[in-house]
């Protein structure tokens, strides 16, 4: 059977390590009975541990010389393998409206992208997990003071726990990446409301994390250009902010517009 090459343009860094593919894949496990979603399961080292699994399975991969050697290698998967680009994908379509885990050897260059839509997709996806570069990991799981804390940080701890559950030395990857990566679990908490607006959450966030060292009541002038505040909390830098003060802020914010 004909090997798959790595392609650069699709940020491919195929694991070569088994045990630790058995690790990610047996993550999806803390969140039983429903069906699982591989991202980019190339030829398919996590593949082989998750479709075995008592649950239903699929995968999804926009390269098309690792669709037919994934069509090869698992005939039993054949109506579970879709060729697509994950970021276009309608999610309600693949379950049939069911919730389902995600989870894959995530592409560097597209996995912020991945983590945004499973924001827009929460409710579809009660848990997530995979190895990610771990910069972003760090950035994911980070807590307010955190110099790694940010807009990743704010959006998906306010509907996820995070989980940093461990690191991947780059030498067991085919071809090796030139940072580590990391292997995080992010599992729905209990929230269903988050006390104010979510779209204008998620704009205040990014606005004033584009200027992180500015303080509130500057970066703040993005969104209302005659904002004036003597609070104090406005002269808080936006890394210093927890969850609630946020949603806080996101109210204080819509009063104002």
């Amino acid at each position: 059977m004909k090997q798959v090459r790595p392609k650069k343009n699709l940020g491919q860094h195929f694991l070569t390590d088994l045990g630790i593919a058995k690790r990610i894949a047996d993550t999806v496990d803390a969140c039983p009975d429903i069906p699982v979603l591989e991202i980019g399961p190339g030829m398919g080292v996590m593949t082989q541990y998750l479709y075995v699994k008592e649950r239903e399975f699929k995968c999804v991969e926009i390269d098309k010389e690792s669709v037919a050697y994934l069509t090869e290698a698992f005939p039993r998967l054949r109506g579970g393998i879709i060729g697509d680009d994950f970021l276009r994908m309608d999610l309600n379509e693949v379950f049939s409206g069911r919730q389902f885990v995600l989870t894959g050897n995530y592409p560097y260059d597209i996995s912020s992208q991945i983590f945004f839509k499973m924001l827009d997709n929460k409710d579809l996806i009660p848990c997530c997990s995979g190895m990610i570069q771990r910069e972003v990991a760090l950035r994911i799981a980070a807590e307010p003071g955190n110099k790694q804390y940010g807009i990743l940080s704010v959006l998906i701890q306010a509907w996820y726990d995070t989980e940093y559950l461990f690191t991947v030395d780059e030498t067991v990857f085919n071809p090796p990446p030139k940072v580590k990566s990391a292997v995080i679990r992010m599992t729905r908490n209990g929230r269903t409301d988050l006390g104010c607006d979510w779209e204008l959450f998620r704009r205040v966030v990014k606005t004033v994390f584009n200027q992180r060292r500015k303080m509130l009541r500057v970066s703040l002038k993005q969104l209302i250009p005659d904002f004036k505040s003597d609070d104090e909390f406005f002269t808080k830098r936006p890394e210093q902010l927890s969850h609630k003060e946020f949603v806080m802020l996101t109210n204080r914010v819509s009063a104002l517009l």
